[in-house]
């Protein structure tokens, strides 16, 4: 089974892929299973119970909220974000949950959903067990499911399967490593976009693909402008992070007004790249829509990257969109098949520095780069991401995750740029810097993945 672009690039909601799509989804799919099963209409009550990382930071993620939301029965890409907090809101006060089909079962936050702030299962570092009881206490119903980074949601016979794409269709360019992705690109003359292209019209039809990654670019710009327009001045969760976004597009406006459409200075479109990032991040942190790029912690660099590309360089259209999508799609299927894109897996390099590598390539693409080049844009841009931790302060995705955003953006850009300068030769593969990746996850304590019991989360006073 191969993966998608739209595995890749999913709609969701803030401010974690992996701890608030993740858990929504599996709830949902709880419920639904249920309900396809024949016994919602027995289920007198329901317990979940949230493992490992998503126990740890579950509450700074809004874990519970999303569990409580997915067994309502809300989807992450359709759930109105406005209303999502009133929903959970009136479920706690009302100590009562209405399950998929109108079915109405009593329900306390406290004791019906559990988070294990020092408990962890085998199977992966984001598990939770969902179970249904009768009104005499019999369990109906219980299975276990795991958030492996991105969105994405499996069981225990599922590992290796988590994606839309659930068929054993031949595709024309089956890769699962950039060595592979280069000699198909080599032997049919085509670009790395070009092959995803072919790859996914087994699927769907161009027309589809086209319009569903277009959609995708929509989410995103619509995400950075609810991201600069937002009102309140402080983030939600409690460390009194101030907003940056609103004031920040005001003051660039402002200045640029003033330079009566001179450039204000030789960097001056770098401004604008920490801004969209910032906004993105922001957006996220605040539980607004989200592009998981590849998940939603590094959601604001692939959108940073391509509004960059958009406003300033000559040849933006759609047709570019879509080729920066695929090719940076097309990357991050070599980070999900062959590492993590999990920050409570492998650290901030598999969510950060996956996706700094994607928009380095990408961008590669879209400003003429071979294959070659856009290869070694793409290990530049992890190569200097190894190591990197997800240490958020009080289990929330502020800091540092919404400045490192911006910081990677930049860093992207700057790849792109120093490998279009060369013929893409390179001594470190973008294999080897997976690989490294992978070795580097393995090694990393567990405090510095995701649990918010390293680094700065306990070596800065929470406000």
């Amino acid at each position: 089974m191969a993966l998608s672009a739209l595995d890749l690039f999913s709609i969701g909601i803030g401010p974690s892929s992996s701890h608030t799509v993740g858990p929504m989804k599996a709830a949902k799919r709880f419920a639904d299973d249920l309900l396809a099963g024949g016994r919602l209409t027995q289920v007198a009550r329901l317990r979940a119970e949230l493992f490992g990382s998503l126990g740890a930071t579950g509450l700074g993620h809004g874990s519970d909220k999303a569990v409580i939301l997915g067994l309502q029965g809300h989807d992450p890409a359709t759930v109105d974000t406005a209303l999502a907090d009133s929903l959970v809101a009136q479920s706690i006060a009302a100590g009562t949950l209405q399950l998929a089909a109108g079915h109405r079962i009593g329900f306390d936050d406290e004791k019906d959903v559990i988070l294990h702030r020092r408990k962890s299962l085998p199977g992966h570092p984001n598990a939770m067990t969902f179970a249904a009881f009768d009104a005499a206490g019999t369990l109906l119903q219980e299975q276990t499911y795991y958030s492996v980074g991105g969105g994405f949601v499996v069981d225990e016979h599922e590992f290796g399967a988590e994606r839309i794409v659930n068929d054993d269709s031949a595709l024309p360019y089956p890769f699962t490593t950039g060595a592979q992705l280069l000699a198909h690109c080599s032997t049919e003359n085509k670009s790395i976009a070009q092959i995803m292209l072919a790859n996914e019209l087994t699927w769907r039809s161009e027309a589809e693909l086209r319009g569903q990654l277009l959609n995708i670019w929509a989410v995103m710009e619509a995400c950075v402008e609810n991201g600069c327009t937002r009102t309140e001045d402080l983030l939600p969760g409690g460390l009194k992070v101030r907003r940056r976004a609103p004031a920040l597009r005001e003051k660039l406006r402002a200045t640029e007004a003033a330079a009566a459409g001179q450039v204000p200075d030789p960097l001056w479109a770098m401004e604008w790249v920490n801004l969209y990032a910032l906004a993105v991040n922001e957006e996220n942190a605040s539980g607004g829509r989200i592009v998981t790029a590849p998940t939603n912690g590094a959601a604001g660099i692939i959108p940073a990257v391509l509004h960059f590309f958009m406003r300033f360089m000559p040849g933006a259209s759609e047709d570019k969109v879509v080729e920066f999508l695929l090719t940076a799609a097309a990357i991050g299927i070599l980070f999900k098949e062959n590492a993590s894109i999990s920050g409570a897996e492998v650290g901030c390099q598999g969510e950060v520095g996956s996706a700094c590598s994607m928009a380095a390539g990408a961008l590669c693409a879209v400003l003429g780069g071979t294959p070659a080049q856009v290869e070694n844009a793409a290990e530049v841009g992890i190569e200097h991401n190894l190591g990197l931790t997800c240490d958020p302060i009080g289990g929330l995705v502020q800091i540092p995750c919404i400045e490192r955003n911006a910081i990677a953006s930049v860093k992207a850009i700057n790849a792109a740029r120093l490998c279009l300068q060369g013929n893409g030769e390179h001594k470190v593969s973008l294999d080897a810097a997976i690989e490294t990746m992978r070795q580097t996850g393995a090694d990393m304590k567990t405090k510095y993945k995701e649990t918010s019991r390293g680094g700065l989360a306990v070596n800065v006073t929470e406000c």
